[in-house]
């Protein structure tokens, strides 16, 4: 049987170097590329691939996780593996509740992606060692749900700005923020703010670009 792969990524070198990749070995053939999760779901339908390998990030629109969820609820749901530049725990999680098959990181060598996609367009799942041991943790141990005030408290506590100008920022009192403040310590199991930060950025809660 030979594994019919659709390439997902709003970059064409990336989607070249893939194909290039992918063509050098039997058994696996390119059908389709797409830049978009929109155009990617569209092909889908119409190409019918075995796997679609798809990045994180796809600029505007929908992104990896949420093509992943809409491919996978489709009448013909291919096998999706993620393969991105993105490892931080709750991106993982998210691909894997998604329906992902598979989660690689562009660093991995070539013959990863090959073994990857033979394993998804067999059924089976695909996670590297160290990945497969952060989803169980993930699973064991949930990342702390913040709610979107919260997050944008995080985000302006990660500039380095002081209560006052997070509370001159976000419209609110200074002792608003405080009490912001007091359930993001307690969620995220942290007492100071450089440590929220740095939960925050490793968990995908915030960037930290």
């Amino acid at each position: 049987m030979i594994a019919r792969v659709l390439l997902v990524d709003d970059h064409p070198v990336v989607r070249t170097g893939l194909r290039a990749v992918i063509d050098a070995h039997e058994g696996i053939t390119v059908v389709g590329e797409a830049a978009t999760g929109e155009e990617a779901i569209a092909l889908a339908s119409h190409l019918q691939p075995d796997v679609v390998l798809c990045d994180l990030r796809l600029g505007e629109g929908l992104d990896g996780v949420a093509t992943t969820a809409a491919l996978r609820a489709a009448a013909f749901a291919p096998a999706v593996l993620i393969l991105t530049t993105f490892d931080r725990d709750a991106e993982i999680l998210s691909a894997m509740e998604a329906g992902a098959a598979g989660y690689l990181l562009k660093e991995v060598p070539p013959e990863t992606i090959i073994e990857a996609i033979r394993t998804a367009a067999n059924g089976g799942m695909y996670l590297p060692g160290e990945l497969a041991t952060r989803v169980v943790r993930g699973i064991r141990k949930p990342v702390p749900r913040l709610t979107e005030r919260e997050l944008d408290v995080l985000k302006l506590l990660a500039t380095g700005a002081s209560n006052q100008e997070i509370a001159r920022s976000l419209f609110v009192t200074e002792a608003t923020i405080k009490s912001h403040l007091t359930h993001i310590f307690r969620k995220l199991e942290v007492d100071s703010r450089s440590r929220a930060v740095h939960i925050a950025q490793e968990t995908g809660l915030i960037s930290s670009h």
